[in-house]
């Protein structure tokens, strides 16, 4: 189970400013905009939308309603992903009729909701849901809530990056989620095997971007923080553009290989490129 930096702990305050942020994004869209494509593979712009409402409203159905709508018999981690997936499509195919000024209502309805529940919850308490992604059978509110983060980034990332309206790309907002992603890496490697403080460095470039480590030490992977270490057994670097996309699975490793800089081990660099930071 990860550990939580304080820029985490405190990551619920920006879901708010995410909120504004997309609402402002929504209201200044042309009629064309809303059906434009986005890389969320067969969603448009307004399907996008539609989901980020679903998130909304299942959250505070599910666990601050506690209200269940179906049960299901979840087994392994594909069927967690074929029952999620599913989920998500039947509810933009019936928001197919819905229009996007009732779109926007119900994000301003539901967003200010959906903040001021997880405003109340105790980081440190267990979540109602595991981050899975993350190799973690059970999870503190506080790696739940940063998964939300990353959702509500993702997504209105995904319009912006179709109508191209930037505003996300920022130090307020995308290194959050560039933290928040790398928690992956420790299981990405986890069955790769290792010499004993072998160390992967991945770095993102631009003004939002940074650089994680992940070592491998006594049996396994592990975050680690040493800005003094200068050798690594490999070295991955990638533009902004395409991190987001690349850690969402909304494109692929060969898809911008041409601009992606790998260093040392080819083994341990091209596993950092099979790094999927959501449920896809």
């Amino acid at each position: 189970m990860h550990s939580p930096s304080d820029d985490l702990l405190e990551i619920v305050h920006k879901l708010p400013e995410l909120d504004k942020k997309l609402i402002e994004l929504l209201e200044n869209l042309s009629p064309e905009d809303w059906s434009k494509p986005t890389v969320a593979k067969l969603w448009t712009v307004k399907d996008v939308a539609a989901h980020l409402l679903d998130g909304n409203i299942r959250i505070l159905s599910s666990l601050r309603d506690k209200h269940q709508g179906e049960v299901v018999n979840i087994q392994s981690y594909q069927d967690l992903l074929d029952y999620l997936n599913q989920l998500n499509a039947d509810w933009v195919k019936a928001m197919k009729r819905v229009s996007p000024d009732i779109l926007i209502l119900m994000l301003k309805i539901t967003g200010p909701l959906f903040c001021e529940y997880y405003a109340t919850l105790d980081p440190y308490d267990k979540a109602a849901y595991a981050v899975a992604w993350a190799g973690e059978e059970e999870s503190k509110n506080w790696m739940h809530i940063a998964r939300e983060y990353t959702e509500k980034f993702l997504h209105q990332q995904q319009i912006r990056d179709a109508v191209g309206l930037m505003g996300l790309m920022t130090d307020a907002y995308y290194r959050p989620f560039l933290d928040i992603c790398m928690l992956a890496l420790p299981y990405t490697f986890k069955d790769v095997d290792a010499k004993e403080n072998d160390t992967v460095k991945v770095s993102v470039t631009g003004d939002a971007g940074g650089s994680w480590m992940v070592q491998f030490k006594k049996g396994q992977w592990e975050l680690i923080r040493d800005p003094a270490l200068s050798k690594y057994s490999a070295e991955v670097t990638l533009a902004p553009e395409d991190a987001w996309k690349l850690f969402s699975k909304s494109v692929r490793p060969d898809y911008i290989l041409q601009n992606v800089t790998l260093d040392g081990n080819r083994a341990f660099s091209e596993r950092v490129l099979q790094m999927v930071s959501f449920m896809a």
